[in-house]
């Protein structure tokens, strides 16, 4: 159990800030922090059999038939991102302590981070696909959240809605992708998946597979050209961006790279799409940090660029430039981590981040400035730092691809000009912020150090560049080694962990990027006065222009098709299902199938033409509103017996159940409106309308007979055959309803109880005048409360109590079960209502529903939630006998907790939306206080 604390632990930390912001910042910073190191305890523990080639594996059943269980995995690529989440998460938590402004209690700060720290963990130690894709959504929706912290600031929450929108269009692709692997290998378990690596590349879908999973990588990794909104997301709090846009969000679209490797990398197509992607992304991010004024702009395009170093190795299909992508995306990790958190103090303590202003702040900020030079060097591949020795495994690995034939010197060439522009702008950091001259006009004059406490994370993460760059054997060997044989899925290739490798060519190359990059930094004025001559492209402008669009485009569709009209919604959609089944109908060899037909008796002709008299009856007078309510419930009743007829007792009672409700609230709905509708509708509309009766009349008819004609297969058997040794009971109905089809029910209830808090609050402000005369002119009666009414009313609620209450018990193996009982008591508790009012149902029964709502969906959860501390899946029911005294054997089963959940959300449900609508009158109010 120790990979679901892992993960569940920041999830329940995330609760905490509730309970502890009052306390202040600091004790929610240091609670918050406790549980973070708790989990990395437990990672500790859990990763000892990762060192040894070992792997942790954790699963529990959720819909095993669906392939969709909660199943964990903890290898040595896992391992790694779970350190780089929860260690640099950990040194987030303390920095923002000190970054925050004063008035911020870092209550809702922290429990957004502490959700998106959960969500990246679901991520990397999922280990099945569908699992992996609702916790890939979850980071998008929390991520957003963070970017749009600062909720006053209009550019955080366009900056929030555009990284949205291209991660989460790229998360659909993603889910798309996942599915098309589930059908090609037959199961979404990921342990599975990564075994049947040449059985997807084989497969017909693979090109269309590995789009689609590089679509989601390349949306969520920030890749050209999906690039442009990393930059905008800078408008988050920098602790937001040390955290996200270093070592977890950005980072997740390489972690699945890495994660596929062993099933999509190797071909022609991978090559050509990962490579062109990772080296166009690497020299754009570089190419145009170099001439961004804001600090935080210089370190978002810094981070393209780097990212799309990672990327393009991966895309080389080597296992030793696989290793390096690894290796690199712990050295950016660290280095621009410490990078991000230096730019906040310089943003805290002189109030600008725009390099143009603060200059010469060695003078005033001589540690802070030792720790930023230092990650900067580190940035720029300097020796002796971290950042050096992956991107030697970058330039070797590029010189040794020969995929491109003659074309292949590309790649160095591409690779060494990145390593220019890198060391450019790394030197324009330290050079324009900590040299330069003297700050102009900084808002806060001079500045200063910042609190003690808020620089160690930082010299944490410089303090880790400098030891990988000095000794990587004895600092990261082992956790590379371990990430790189997982990512690998195979033999690890031989290579060396070294400061010096002798005078070789990448030793060249990093020497030509570093004279390079010097000598365009000092020729930068020349550059800035070419690229202020280029057209502006607002990207944030563009992409809010192209939503407008897309909104303008959905408003004019909009009103051309949502005209108001009710009979208008109804044609389009019927005259789809008259066009298909006029379709499919001549294709038809018979409109009947061999089954025989049933006898003709006396009852069923009768009750046939009370069917169609109503039927027609509701058509022509549906505009006298309350004789077309009387002929629908005709309607509704000779269905209940039809079901009766066929041997369906409970559907009958549902159905008439159903049908008491539906008039009630027909009849509430009805008592706002006129008692009849005006003849609005011209000769061409009833045209339409009866073209379209007579095509869906016939082609249903047909369709319902060749149905009920044909002897087909059916499951029916097996629910039979397994109600009672299955289910334990023999109303297989109820059986299908609380066990068997349990997660549609629950579904369903749930979908109930939305609804019902939807329409409530459509009715809580909603204001209408009660009508004073009836059609004829009468004013209606003064007794708003009938004695005879109240009379009658009040001793039946006791007895229909009484049989809904039999109705439950006896469901499981008889007709009835929680809906049905839920819908008997619903229409007595509303008797009362009509009967005697809501002032005086109120005083007697607390008029507020939604706790039975929410407590009726949550018992029926939880019922499923139980049956995993007995190791079944979700909703497993089970049963047993026992003896009671005077009453004999008694069967005892989880299931009628389930269905007392259905019951509470169906009373819960029905009396929120028609004791509400009922109070729109207010009649019975009016009245007393008269």
């Amino acid at each position: 159990m120790m990979l679901p604390a892992i993960v569940l632990l920041p999830l329940l930390a995330a609760l905490l800030p509730m309970f502890t912001r009052h306390l202040g910042r600091r004790w929610c910073a240091l609670l918050v922090a406790l549980p973070v190191v708790a989990a990395l305890g437990l990672l500790a523990q859990a990763s000892l059999p990762i060192w040894e080639g070992g792997m942790q594996q954790w699963s529990l059943d959720w819909l095993p038939s669906l392939g969709l269980n909660l199943a964990l995995r903890l290898d040595g690529l896992a391992l790694l991102f779970c350190v780089l989440i929860l260690g640099i998460g950990l040194l987030v938590v303390v920095y923002a302590h000190y970054y925050l402004p004063a008035k911020d209690d870092g209550g809702r700060f922290y429990t957004l981070l502490l959700l998106f720290m959960f969500s990246m963990l679901g991520v990397v130690t999922s280990d099945n696909l569908l699992f992996l894709v609702f916790f890939w959504e979850l980071t998008s929706l929390s991520s957003f959240l963070l970017i749009s912290y600062k909720q006053y600031d209009s550019a955080a929450r366009k900056g929030a809605r555009m990284a949205l929108t291209v991660t989460g269009m790229g998360g659909l692709a993603l889910l798309a992708g996942v599915l098309l692997i589930g059908h090609v290998v037959g199961s979404f378990s990921l342990s599975t998946v990564l075994e049947s690596g040449a059985l997807v590349q084989q497969h017909a879908l693979y090109p269309v597979i590995l789009c689609l999973v590089l679509l989601g990588a390349f949306t969520k990794s920030a890749q050209f050209p999906f690039h442009f909104w990393l930059p905008h997301a800078m408008a988050a709090p920098t602790p937001v961006s040390a955290y996200l846009h270093s070592a977890t969000m950005v980072k997740a679209g390489i972690f699945l790279l890495a994660r596929f490797y062993p099933v999509l990398a190797g071909t022609d197509l991978w090559f050509y799409l990962v490579t062109a992607a990772g080296m166009a992304t690497l020299l754009w991010g570089a190419v145009w940090a170099l001439f961004q004024h804001d600090l935080k702009g210089l370190l978002a395009f810094s981070t393209i660029s780097h990212l799309g170093l990672i990327t393009l190795l991966f895309g080389l299909n080597s296992p030793l430039a696989a290793v390096a992508g690894v290796f690199h995306i712990i050295n950016h990790a660290t280095f621009k981590a410490g990078l991000f958190m230096a730019a906040g103090i310089i943003d805290q303590q002189t109030g600008t981040r725009d390099m143009r202003r603060i200059n010469g702040l060695w003078k005033y900020m001589p540690y802070t400035a030792v720790l930023a030079m230092v990650a900067s060097a580190a940035m720029a591949g300097v020796p002796l730092l971290n950042g050096f020795l992956s991107k030697e495994m970058f330039f070797t690995e590029t010189l040794q691809s020969d995929q491109l034939g003659a074309l292949s010197w590309l790649l160095p060439l591409g690779a060494t000009l990145g390593g220019v522009f890198s060391v450019a702008y790394s030197a324009r950091f330290i050079h324009d912020v900590f040299f330069n001259g003297e700050p102009v006009n900084l808002p806060k004059f001079p500045p200063q150090e910042p609190p003690r406490y808020m620089k160690i994370p930082v010299e944490i993460l410089v303090a880790l560049c400098v030891a990988v760059g000095v000794f990587p054997a004895i600092t990261v060997a082992a956790l590379l080694a371990v990430a790189a044989t997982a990512t690998l899925g195979g033999t690890l290739p031989e290579y060396h962990l070294a400061v010096w490798h002798g005078l070789n060519i990448p030793l060249l190359m990093s020497v030509i990027a570093l004279v390079g990059g010097i000598a365009v930094y000092a020729c930068r004025r020349g550059l800035f006065a070419w690229y202020a001559r280029l057209p502006e492209i607002d990207a944030k402008r563009v992409f809010e222009g192209r939503i407008q669009a897309v909104v303008r485009l959905a408003a004019g569709v909009t009103r051309r098709l949502q005209t108001g009209s009710l009979q208008g919604y109804l044609a389009w959609v019927l005259a789809l299902v008259a066009a298909v089944l006029v379709w499919q109908l001549p294709n038809l060899a018979s409109f009947t199938g061999e089954r025989a037909m049933l006898p003709v008796d006396g009852v069923s002709v009768l009750c046939a033409l009370m069917l169609i008299a109503a039927a027609l009856l509701t058509t022509v007078l549906h505009r006298q509103r309350m004789m077309a309510i009387i002929c629908l419930s005709v309607v509704g009743l000779i269905v209940s017996l039809i079901f009766v007829r066929f041997s369906a007792p409970d559907l009958a009672l549902t159905q008439l159940s159903v049908e008491v409700v539906s008039v009630l609230l027909l009849m509430l709905a009805m008592y706002f409106l006129p008692a009849r509708a005006k003849a609005d509708s011209n000769s061409l509309r009833v045209g339409r309308d009866a073209v379209l009766a007579v095509l869906i009349g016939t082609g249903v008819a047909v369709a319902a007979l060749l149905v009920m004609t044909t002897e087909i297969a059916t499951i029916s058997p097996f629910f039979l055959e397994n109600s009672v040794p299955g289910g334990g009971g023999t109303n297989v109905v109820n059986v299908i309803l609380v066990d068997f089809r349990g997660f549609d029910t629950f579904g369903e209830i749930t979908v109930l109880g939305i609804a019902a808090l939807g329409i409530y609050a459509l009715l809580s402000d909603l204001k209408l005048v009660s009508a004073k005369y009836d059609p004829f002119g009468r004013p209606w009666a003064h007794d708003a409360h009938p004695l005879v009414l109240v009379t009658l009313s009040r001793p039946l609620l006791p007895l229909a109590l009484m049989i809904a209450v039999y109705i439950f018990l006896r469901g499981h193996n008889l007709p009835g079960g929680g809906f049905v009982a839920g819908l008997i008591t619903s229409v007595a508790l509303l008797l009362q209502y009509v009967a005697s009012g809501v002032t005086w149902v109120h005083k007697r029964i607390p008029g507020d529903y939604h706790p039975l709502v929410a407590l009726g969906v949550l018992l029926a959860g939880l019922t499923g939630v139980a049956s995993w501390a007995f190791d079944a899946p979700f909703l497993t029911s089970t049963f047993t006998h026992v003896h009671l005294p005077m009453i004999g054997d008694f069967e005892l089963a989880s299931a009628m907790l389930f269905d007392t959940g259905v019951f509470l959300t169906v009373v819960g449900a029905s009396l929120l939306i028609l004791a509400n609508l009922g109070k729109l009158s207010l009649l019975d109010d009016k009245k007393e206080t008269t």
